[in-house]
């Protein structure tokens, strides 16, 4: 299993946690997704590490922007 953080910009409330909550989790492998609105970390538990593109293509499609990915 691997743990990474990631910054998502643009989240504002418990609505856009569950957006980017739902996305990510469609990702192949992925297990957890943590999401700290108050940070915008999000912290993604993954069978192996994800592509970055792969993120950022879900986290784009719930309407927001990872941060220095």
């Amino acid at each position: 299993m691997t743990e990474a953080t990631y910054t998502v910009t643009g989240m504002t409330c418990d609505h856009c946690a569950s957006s980017v909550t739902e996305e990510v989790s469609k990702l192949a492998g992925v297990s957890q997704v943590d999401v700290e609105l108050s940070t915008g970390a999000v912290t993604v538990t993954s069978a192996a590490p994800l592509p970055a593109e792969q993120l950022r293509e879900a986290v784009e499609e719930a309407g927001y922007t990872l941060s220095g990915a």
